[in-house]
């Protein structure tokens, strides 16, 4: 980076001239990965209590493999080695997270190199891929393995009434509801992370607090759910509620842990609030028109397409700058 210096002698101000980038943080990418990594402990042990310690097996098979593949692709492309940096591990973990209990060990080590290969490391590596490489993960095993990837199991401590069905399933193709406490603790049926609203809460919480996740995003999409949701909902009252839509599902883990993904969200504060109520859209419109029970990943990975542009239309405008007149 080259730095010049301009004096102006007479009035005694120093500027500093250089090139971009000139916005400064004191997070370095190893440390908000780590920190993500962190941030995601009460949903893993909800993961474990919920549905027994072979997910931990899950976890590490995706991690290891999410890792692997990292170091593989940039041995074979001789870039530097990254993997201790935490990006690829946390998205083995948050691919994991995504997936059913018991899933397949085998499944979940091809969901990782899908992850990390074509969801990142063709693109470049970290920072220039377009889609949250987890997501794109998990859309190819949705499209391999139909059948394992949508196989739930009740999980422990289910009270009376509670099935291995998810929430959404449920209420999608046996017109049941499922109640609002066991949706708030995690004990119903779900992919590993989704269960348990409080856990991901508290990760999530934690992350706005120490500034890694701008709290616009998650905030826009609960309330586009509260306003899109309570549209249909007010419509027909056969829909879910605003509150069932936010506890049910994936809905708040992607709202934390995906769809804050630096590199995939916006940059604007502006186009925030943009990405956050159109995936909040999008996502009501699968899941009452869809032929899926959810969508949370579909919405995510349709909006991070239009990021380029939603950060290109929110630019604020520079200090003194004047519309340009069209004629």
């Amino acid at each position: 980076m080259e730095t010049t210096t301009t004096t102006e002698t007479k009035q005694k101000v120093y500027f500093d001239l250089t090139t971009s980038p000139h916005l400064h943080s004191k997070w370095s990418t190893k440390k908000v990965m780590w920190f993500v990594n962190l941030a995601l402990a009460p949903t893993i042990a909800a993961a474990l209590a919920f549905f027994g310690i072979y997910q931990a097996l899950i976890m590490l098979t995706a991690i290891a493999f999410a890792v692997g593949t990292e170091a593989a692709i940039q041995s074979i492309r001789k870039k530097q080695v990254t993997w201790f940096d935490g990006s690829a591990a946390l998205t083995g973990l948050l691919l994991a997270l995504t997936l059913p209990p018991n899933f397949s060990l085998s499944a979940t080590a091809i969901g990782s190199v899908v992850a990390i290969g074509l969801g990142k490391q063709i693109f470049g590596g970290l920072g220039y891929n377009i889609f949250n490489p987890a997501l794109v993960g998990r859309a190819f095993l949705q499209a391999a393995f139909p059948v394992q990837i949508t196989t739930w199991m009740k999980p422990n401590f289910a009270v009376d009434g509670i099935t291995s069905a998810t929430p959404l399933a449920a209420l999608k193709f046996d017109k049941v509801f499922t109640e609002t406490t066991p949706m708030i603790l995690g004990n119903i049926g779900g992919s590993l992370g989704e269960t348990s609203a409080i856990a991901v809460l508290l990760g999530g919480i934690f992350l706005i607090a120490v500034g890694i996740v701008n709290w616009r995003i998650p905030l826009s999409m609960i309330l586009g759910m509260i306003i899109f949701g309570g549209i249909f909902w007010l419509i027909n009252p056969q829909y879910p509620t605003p509150i069932f839509h936010i506890l049910a599902g994936s809905f708040l883990f992607g709202a934390m842990f995906m769809a804050t993904d630096w590199v995939t969200s916006p940059i604007t504060n502006k186009g925030m609030w943009v990405f956050g109520l159109g995936i909040s859209l999008v996502l009501v419109i699968i899941r009452i028109y869809g032929g899926l029970p959810e969508g949370v990943m579909y919405s995510i990975l349709f909006m991070n397409g239009f990021v380029p542009l939603i950060n290109k239309y929110t630019v604020p405008r520079t200090f003194g700058a004047v519309k340009e007149n069209k004629k």
